[in-house]
Formats: C-alpha cells, sequence, structure tokens
C-alpha cells in the first residue's frame, strides 16, 4: 500500500497569490505532476487541511480543477483555513453524508490499511479542536477494526513542535491529553499524520508516531528562538509518502516535488 499525503495548498482565487507574493496554485500543479509520474504510483491520496486560503466558494473551485487533474483517489480534509460549508458545496461528492454534528470526519480502506481522516477546525480560531464528540466518533471507528493497520489524519498536530506562533495554534492541549489516552488504548494505530506547521516533524505520541507533512508550497520558517516572529520561507515543495508492507510495517518518506533533474544514475 501507497498513500501520498500533500497538504496546506492554500489555493487563492484564480490570478492572485497567497501574501501577495506565493503562486499556490502553480505549486500545486507541479506536485501533482510529480505523483502523476511516481512509479509505483500512489493508491490514493489524503490531503490534509488547508485546501485553501480563505474558505471561499472561488478558491474552491480553483482547486477543483486542479486536483481532478490527479490520477489516483483523493480524499480531502478541512483545516483551520478551511469553511466546512463551502468544502461540501464544492466537494461533496468526494465526502461522506454529512455527520449530525456538521463534522467532515470518515474512514477508508487503502488495500490492508484503514484511514480514519478526522476533523480538527474550530471556526474562527487558528487552533484546533478534538471535542468529546469526535473523539467519540474516533474510538468507535478504532474499536471497529481493532486488528488492522491504523493511519490517521488530522491537520492540527497534537503536540509542540518549538515554533512558538505555530505551537500557539496547534490542538487544543487538553484536547490531545484526551487523544494521547485514547490512542494508547489501540496499539494498532501505526501513525498520525497532520499539516498545518508546513514543515516534516516527527514525535512520539499516544504510544505511536506523528508526523508532519510539508506544505506543496511556502514552508513555515524553522525558528526555534522563543518569541520569534511569523515568517515564512520558500523552501521547496514536498509531499508525503506512506507505504505499507507487512513485513515491516508503515515507513513514512518525505519526497521533494523538484528533483533537481534527476534520477541520475551513480
Amino acid at each position: 500500500m501507497l498513500l501520498a499525503q500533500i497538504t496546506d495548498l492554500h489555493i487563492t482565487p484564480p490570478g492572485t497569490l497567497a501574501y501577495g507574493q506565493v503562486d499556490t496554485a502553480a505549486c500545486l500543479a507541479r506536485a501533482i505532476d510529480a505523483l502523476n509520474a511516481l512509479d509505483p504510483r500512489p493508491d490514493a491520496v489524503l490531503i490534509t487541511g488547508d485546501l485553501v486560503d480563505a474558505g471561499g466558494l472561488d478558491e474552491y473551485r480553483h482547486l477543483r480543477t486542479l486536483l481532478d487533474r490527479l490520477a489516483m483517489p483523493w480524499h480531502p480534509m478541512a483545516g483551520n483555513h478551511d469553511a466546512r460549508d463551502n468544502l461540501r458545496a464544492v466537494f461533496g461528492d468526494r465526502l461522506p453524508l454529512a455527520d449530525p454534528a456538521g463534522f467532515i470526519h470518515y474512514a477508508f480502506d487503502v488495500a490492508e490499511v484503514r484511514v480514519i481522516a478526522l476533523d480538527t477546525l474550530d471556526p474562527g480560531h487558528g487552533s484546533g479542536r478534538l471535542c468529546p464528540a469526535r473523539l467519540a466518533w474516533l474510538e468507535a471507528q478504532l474499536d471497529a477494526c481493532p486488528e488492522r493497520p491504523v493511519l490517521i489524519g488530522m491537520h492540527h498536530p497534537p503536540f509542540a513542535c518549538g515554533i512558538d506562533f505555530m505551537d500557539e495554534i496547534r490542538l487544543a492541549p487538553d484536547d490531545s491529553r484526551a487523544l494521547d489516552a485514547l490512542l494508547r488504548r489501540h496499539a494498532n494505530v501505526e501513525r498520525i499524520v497532520c499539516g498545518h506547521v508546513h514543515r516534516a516533524i516527527s514525535v512520539r505520541f499516544g504510544g505511536t508516531l506523528a508526523w508532519c507533512a510539508p506544505s506543496t508550497a511556502h514552508q513555515v520558517a524553522l525558528q526555534l528562538k522563543p518569541g520569534a516572529p511569523e515568517a515564512f520561507v520558500m523552501e521547496p515543495p514536498d509531499f508525503g509518502l506512506h507505504l505499507w508492507r507487512k513485513e515491516t510495517g508503515l515507513v513514512t518518506h518525505c519526497m521533494s516535488v523538484d528533483q533537481g533533474g534527476g534520477p541520475q544514475p551513480f
């Protein structure tokens, strides 16, 4: 099983740039070209939130024209820059029927692996939440597949990474502690994959491994000095590749969109 992960696309209306500088649509187009060219080709693509920059219908429609070029199944999730109603209006065919509480969470299978997509959006806030209702839904999903390897996707990381301005808008600490306790009761969770921080970051969490994928566009500046200002950098766009084999479990790779003229023989 090979699952690709792209995140933090931040698509803006056609003809505009994110922050007046970043052509996020062109960046995503290059990432899609790279994904389509992979051999072996991923079985599916998980998109872990911040699909667009401001939650507008025109942004989602623009994004849809780009994602429809993907040559494999793809599954969108909500991030803090997204708006559930507009996301559902344009991507309703890619999403399950509405949850009674309006959350966009669902599960699907990619070969042997069960993928659970969590909704951590807290409208009006940059930070994320996993309220008791969402945690109960997750526990029910995990209870239903105790013997299968599970990958959990969520936009907001449930841990602090040391970049202060991003840690201020991570998953709420109380919710992170509740998630940690829940996951420790389910040893078959192979990985938690996140977005939000626009960097490749890994840490132990909940008795398993949590990993953040870089953005397909701009990256958050790696500033570990306390109180450093908010900033982004134009480091190369990247995406994640999660490879499952029974004999090795889940192995996560980070791949650059730009291969620099390679691969070249040694």
